[in-house]
């Protein structure tokens, strides 16, 4: 969170430190994945005829604790939780799971198992990552869908007349060459087209080395270099939050005096309880 459960005033920093606890992080990490078994048991038909009562009791057993929890969360830090972006996803989720289950609005329960996300620190430092990497990816997205819509006039233009089944519409060329940039199946199409046009495969191998092997590399690039820079964010943040390394050493230093001044003074006392006929006047 971000304040401190150490400045929490009065009962709410014994509860904050209680649900930060790493007991009860793990208690809510086993009910959210408990919690995901029992959605997927519910898609089984004749799992639910045996045990649909069950089932549906743990589900809202486990959604009420979600529930408390998100009570506890606002009570203890207030305005200060809405400040976390992670704790308003918790808490979208939890209310999401909340509307009646019936219909398609059931569907929306399974949102419950991303608070995993958000429960564990690697997930959420991915998760940071790749929220961070949005502005580069859009970059990225632009450029190969600039690239697939050039090649895409051109595949219509050289092909749709013998191949109309891919290339007989803008659309239809887009969506082949979207299957190719994949690797999906681009052999087969490729071969079929050089039947008819034997230097069809320049237009292929170039299509293939400029989206496939660098675009999309180029986009695995971004998202990595984001996680690293969330990484080193997150490493210097710990470091502002813990005192200075000159100012540990000084308070040592002072600690060590304190104690060498204390023990003098008990060497003191004792020299003087053994002198004979000294006393206190």
């Amino acid at each position: 969170m971000s304040v401190a459960s150490d400045i929490l005033p009065g009962w709410r920093g014994p509860l904050a430190r209680r649900i930060e606890s790493p007991r009860v992080q793990a208690a809510l990490i086993a009910l959210i994945l408990v919690n995901a078994v029992i959605l997927g048991l519910e898609t089984s038909e004749a799992i639910m005829a045996k045990w649909g009562v069950l089932l549906n009791a743990a589900d809202q057993a486990i959604l009420a604790v979600f529930v408390v929890e998100i009570g506890l969360r606002l009570a203890v830090w207030r305005g200060s939780f809405f400040r976390d972006p992670w704790s308003v996803f918790d808490l979208v989720v939890v209310g999401v799971a909340l509307i009646p289950a019936t219909g398609p609005l059931a569907v929306l329960r399974a949102l419950r198992v991303l608070r995993l996300i958000s429960m564990v620190p690697s997930m959420r430092r991915v998760a940071a990552g790749l929220l961070a990497a949005i502005p580069g990816l859009g970059s990225v997205i632009g450029i190969i869908a600039v690239i697939l819509y050039v090649f895409a006039v051109i595949a219509t233009k050289l092909f749709a007349e013998r191949f109309p089944q891919w290339f007989g519409t803008l659309g239809e060329s887009a969506y082949t060459l979207f299957q190719v940039m994949t690797l999906e199946g681009w052999a087969d199409i490729a071969r079929s087209v050089m039947e008819v046009y034997p230097l069809a495969w320049l237009f292929f191998v170039a299509f293939i080395l400029v989206s496939t092997f660098t675009m999309l590399n180029l986009f695995i690039a971004v998202v990595v270099t984001s996680m690293q820079t969330e990484h080193a964010r997150e490493i210097e943040d710990e470091r502002a939050d813990a005192p200075p390394e000159a100012e540990l050493r000084r308070e040592l230093a002072a600690l060590r005096a304190e104690m060498r001044a204390l023990r003098e003074l008990l060497q003191e006392r004792a020299s003087q309880t053994r002198r004979p006929g000294l006393g206190v006047l």
